[in-house]
């Protein structure tokens, strides 16, 4: 892999937009957020065909892991790998310790939740970058809601600890493995994961130095 900066493969144009309305159980008025008019460009790729383009074949090649991933996504200009979840320990650890590869710097952990994905509603996402080779891979796995578990990854890159902690908080997702999974921006007790799109959207009071803040559907619209 080159030094300089790679090239990475051109977008398509983007399809007829699609509308997506609805987010968050909002249908009609009180909905803020601005989700109820978001548009989306296109249609989400659900893998694509070789050749992927610019550093991207190689690095899949030089990874020689086929059986582990699931599919490969190209999307404006960016490479997600999605991977079996029983595997994901063994590509990351490839991915770093490989001098063709040297992912070294992990950006974050995060989750997503798709319920409308029934089998994968609840997604983990490693972002990795080679300060070696100036490349960048996104790495997806997931699991179902009846069987949230994923192998943690703190023992391949240390600083996920406090990020798998923040998506069990927020998504709901278990890290197995991690040394000492327990919320991190919530209280013990909070029932509840926040950030999943069946969380309810409102009707619990917030309180900030004094203020009360009004549930999402009691402010003002400005639809």
């Amino acid at each position: 892999m080159s030094d300089n900066l790679p090239e990475v493969p051109e977008t398509e144009v983007p399809q007829t937009p699609i509308a997506r309305q609805g987010m968050f159980g909002a249908h009609d008025t009180g909905d803020t957020s601005g989700y109820g008019g978001l548009v989306v460009r296109r249609a989400p790729e659900l893998s694509t065909p070789r050749p992927f383009g610019g550093y991207f074949d190689a690095l899949v090649d030089t990874l020689d892991l086929d059986d582990a991933i699931e599919r490969v996504v190209v999307d404006r200009g960016e490479l997600t790998l999605h991977v079996k979840r029983e595997r994901l320990v063994e590509v990351l650890r490839k991915l770093r310790d490989d001098a063709d590869l040297r992912f070294e710097l992990s950006l974050g952990v995060t989750g997503v939740h798709y319920p409308h994905l029934q089998g994968e509603e609840l997604h983990s996402v490693v972002h990795l970058a080679s300060i070696t080779h100036n490349t960048r891979v996104r790495v997806e796995t997931w699991a179902p809601d009846a069987d949230p578990h994923i192998p943690s990854t703190v023992a391949v890159y240390p600083t996920h600890d406090w990020h798998e902690r923040e998506a069990y908080d927020f998504f709901g997702i278990v890290y197995d493995g991690h040394p000492a999974l327990t919320r991190i921006m919530m209280p013990d007790d909070w029932d509840g994961h926040p950030q999943r799109k069946d969380y309810p959207l409102g009707g619990i009071p917030v309180e900030y130095r004094g203020a009360t803040i009004p549930a999402p559907d009691e402010r003002r619209s400005y639809a």
